[in-house]
């Protein structure tokens, strides 16, 4: 059965798409079957495995509120990881699920078809803690935290806990926190240093040792419709999310 991974952060611009497009495509290259759900209206995810957005025939929107097939909504992109697609129409889904029956489970209940398909499924949750990423956190096993090398690192990581609190209480007691990853790491910085030991005080052995740098190519590569594994295998991006599925991998395989 597929491990099911929800990248999660509250605050936007924290490299949690860039994360997401890239440890699902790392993990992919060490052959692993991988699945990933965009659950972000903006479909950055989507149009980061090189999908156009305007060309979809199903799309998360259509799982989640019209019942969809997941199966069939599934598009193979050209990296080895499979994604569920989304673009802008799924905007208007945080006001139609409100009123739907096991709003917060609609997700979960979809993922029941290929859960056996695949080793991990990892879901790009929105910036928000609407139904959306309450559809993912009851979906998933774990939750994977990216937070962003910058002063006000912290800032909102409590609402997310506390989010993540109220969801075992209520629809998934199982869920745990995967880990959490910095972003945006720059060593030539002293602020950097003292934000990443802020974090580990917080989280103590839940924070992955890889640090994700500031890095050019990772960056380039989203306009480009590729994963940092497939654009520049040499940069330092793709080197670091290498490293941090290893880890993901062992904290899940071991």
């Amino acid at each position: 059965m597929a491990k099911i991974i929800a990248i999660a952060s509250q605050k936007g611009g924290v490299g949690k798409t860039t994360t997401a497009v890239n440890l699902a495509a790392a993990v992919a290259r060490a052959k692993r079957r991988v699945l990933l759900v965009d659950i972000d209206p903006q479909g950055n995810a989507t149009s980061g495995f090189g999908i156009d957005k305007n060309m979809l025939m199903s799309t998360t929107y259509r799982v989640l509120i019209e019942g969809r097939s997941l199966r069939e909504s599934i598009v193979a992109s050209e990296y080895r990881v499979d994604v569920l697609p989304a673009n802008v129409e799924l905007a208007g889904a945080e006001v139609e699920l409100a009123g739907m029956e096991r709003r917060e489970t609609r997700l979960r209940d979809a993922l029941t078809v290929v859960e056996h398909d695949y080793d991990y499924i990892f879901i790009d949750c929105p910036p928000s803690l609407g139904f959306l990423t309450l559809n993912a956190l009851a979906a998933a096993h774990a939750v994977l935290i990216p937070i962003q090398c910058e002063f006000y690192a912290l800032e909102g990581v409590a609402q997310l806990m506390n989010t993540i609190s109220l969801v075992q209480e209520s629809v998934n007691p199982a869920l745990t926190v995967q880990g959490v990853v910095m972003t945006m790491y720059d060593s030539r910085t002293r602020i950097a240093t003292q934000v990443v030991d802020e974090v580990k005080n917080v989280f103590g052995a839940a924070l992955y040792e890889t640090l994700i740098p500031r890095n050019v190519r990772l960056s380039e590569a989203p306009s480009f419709g590729q994963p940092i594994t497939s654009y520049d295998i040499t940069s330092r991006g793709a080197e670091t999310y290498i490293a941090l599925a290893r880890e993901v991998m062992k904290r899940e395989e071991s």
